[in-house]
């Protein structure tokens, strides 16, 4: 399959899932009888678009038509995709603006300063690929297995997935994995062209069945605060919210965990002074 089969396989995919969430009462639609599939169907979306159906029709099925950027916008409305989704729709016709920036970052004195002034709070630099670049103390004692990895695993959205001291660690991952995977696509979108990104994929699905679940809801996010509560065996329960600051090196993010108690900053404290 080539890159350019692969992006309209995926925005067939996008398109189906987006079209099943979307009830007819959502739109003002009587649910009519016999209806067999969730949500809207293909006839209808076309109606409310103001698009043929068979063109919307080979759309949903993957086929080498072009969109212009009204019908992506009059679909877009239809489907009540949010911004992230939105833009994720037009990157995945063919319609992004710009270049996706390069990953590989140079991590500089001045950002190794930064995380190490954050401490106790913990702190990393990562890419929008989930990437661990940098760290400071307080990152590395919650979550040593993340840090000491190898290459091609140092990855949150990695270590999330499978059987791991993070995953493990992590109290609320089953409400917190959909957005992280969501934010993910929102990425991937940006990259599909890229063999490394490809293969990433492929690789997390061969060997996370929950990845692979939630990679095929096509669900879309942005980045955002996030609370994370972690359960260490002998420091106990640490709440965080964390913060996100975007990077000057383009696609990164510096990541902040607050402690969101006293409870949690002591719990953070002692694993500094035993680390």
């Amino acid at each position: 399959m080539t890159v350019t089969e692969a992006r309209r396989s995926d925005l067939a995919a996008f398109l189906r899932t987006r079209r099943a969430r979307i009830t007819p009462e959502m739109v003002d639609l009587a649910p009519g009888p016999r209806r067999r599939t969730p949500g809207l169907r293909r006839e209808e979306v076309a109606q409310l678009a103001g698009v043929g159906v068979t063109w919307y029709t080979w759309l949903e099925q993957g086929r080498p038509i072009n969109a212009s950027p009204q019908v992506l916008d009059a679909i877009a409305r239809t489907l009540r995709l949010d911004p992230a989704e939105w833009q994720h729709l037009y990157r995945l016709a063919g319609h992004s603006t710009g270049v996706p920036a390069d990953d590989t970052v140079r991590v500089t004195p001045q950002i190794r300063e930064i995380l190490d002034k954050l401490s106790p709070m913990p702190a990393c630099l990562t890419n929008s690929r989930y990437d661990v670049l940098a760290w400071n103390p307080a990152y590395a004692v919650l979550v040593p297995e993340v840090v000491g990895a190898p290459d091609g695993e140092r990855n949150t959205l990695w270590q999330s997935c499978l059987p791991s001291n993070l995953s493990s660690m992590l109290v609320n991952r089953e409400q917190e994995l959909p957005g992280v995977v969501a934010v993910f696509r929102g990425a991937y979108s940006r990259h599909a062209d890229d063999p490394s990104w490809q293969a990433f994929v492929r690789r997390l699905c061969a060997v996370s069945p929950e990845f692979a679940r939630l990679w095929a809801r096509q669900d879309v996010a942005d980045p955002g605060p996030r609370e994370k509560i972690f359960k260490h065996e002998w420091a106990g329960e640490m709440r965080f919210c964390t913060t996100v600051l975007n990077s000057p090196a383009p696609e990164t993010r510096m990541i902040v965990y607050s402690p969101m108690d006293d409870a949690s900053r002591d719990a953070i404290d002692r694993l500094l002074r035993h680390g």
